[in-house]
């Protein structure tokens, strides 16, 4: 299992746009996504396409959502 450092994109809402956020570390195993940890959060898993392993230079600019996006893992 593989464990890295990670950027994380969350969606913001209707009046903010979404934003990466910093500070978290990946799991990577034989389950689909990646298990994201954060002191600040709640572990979860979440697709791959939700998080960049160098930090983005816009912060503000998100990565490609494919159609019908699963945002969470359970």
């Amino acid at each position: 299992m593989e464990r890295e450092n990670c950027w994380v994109w969350f969606k913001g809402s209707l009046k903010e746009g979404g934003t990466w956020k910093g500070g978290f570390s990946y799991k990577k195993d034989q389950n689909p996504g990646v298990l994201i940890q954060n002191p600040s959060y709640v572990q979860c898993r979440v697709p791959d396409w939700r998080i960049a392993t160098t930090e983005p230079t816009d912060k503000r600019k998100g990565p490609t959502i494919p159609k019908d996006a699963v945002w969470k893992i359970f």
